[in-house]
């Protein structure tokens, strides 16, 4: 089975402004009234069990019978605070520009309430967009929660620039990685997840910067002649 990989085209003046914005945002110093926050999302597709599983036994994990049944597919949002050591998850029964908007409002009033503006790094997918508040939103409590975020894009095909990805990879082997029934045991396995990792301190240890960028992704910058 082949590895498929996003791979940006070389030369590619839009992904490397990108970058470079998103890198330089990464390496700003803590302001907790200034945080940086990376927001990404992911789905599990939720298994009821038909039998009882087998409990575990001395040299023996637990055994799960192969017929199940599906019960539906939930979406997870991650906020992670790289500087401020905490992430958070939120559940949602889908992934639409309703579900988004709310997100951004719980980040704003909820998850850092103290924060003069929220430097928000995100993907491109058509439901990130600010004008997403509007449709959501009266207009005056739209502009309350924009007048709190700066967003920050990630390149197309840049993906694994936003920490928020990492997270969640992390979050799929230690707490995904089985099968899970329903919305309220994913809820609280998650909630549990996200406590214990926040606990720890847990954080990513962020090296990669612009001046790394420019030597070892110079293929994918602009020849520029004089």
């Amino acid at each position: 089975m082949k590895e498929e990989w996003c791979i940006p085209p070389e030369a590619n003046a839009a992904f490397v402004c990108a970058m470079e914005d998103v890198l330089d945002v990464y390496h700003l110093p803590d302001d907790p009234r200034y945080p940086t926050v990376c927001l990404d999302e992911t789905s599990k597709q939720l298994v009821r069990e038909i039998a009882t599983p087998l409990p575990a036994e001395p040299g023996q994990p637990e055994r799960y019978d192969y017929e199940y049944e599906r019960n539906g597919v939930q979406n997870l949002f991650m906020f992670f605070c790289p500087l401020r050591n905490w992430r958070h998850v939120k559940v949602t029964d889908r992934r639409t520009k309703v579900d988004y908007a709310q997100c951004l409002r719980e980040l704003v009033d909820d998850l850092v309430p103290d924060a003069v503006r929220i430097r928000v790094v995100q993907d491109n997918l058509n439901t990130h967009t600010p004008a997403a508040l509007y449709e959501v939103f009266p207009p005056a409590e739209a502009k309350r929660i924009l007048d709190k975020l700066e967003f920050h894009y990630t390149p197309k095909h840049g993906s694994w620039l936003n920490m928020a990805e990492i997270e969640l990879s992390v979050l799929s082997r230690q707490c995904l990685d089985r099968r899970i029934p329903d919305k309220e045991t994913l809820e609280q396995e998650t909630i549990a997840w996200a406590q214990t990792r926040n606990a720890k301190g847990a954080t990513v240890n962020w090296r990669f910067t612009t001046a790394d960028a420019r030597i070892k992704l110079k293929r994918l910058y602009p020849s520029i002649e004089d």
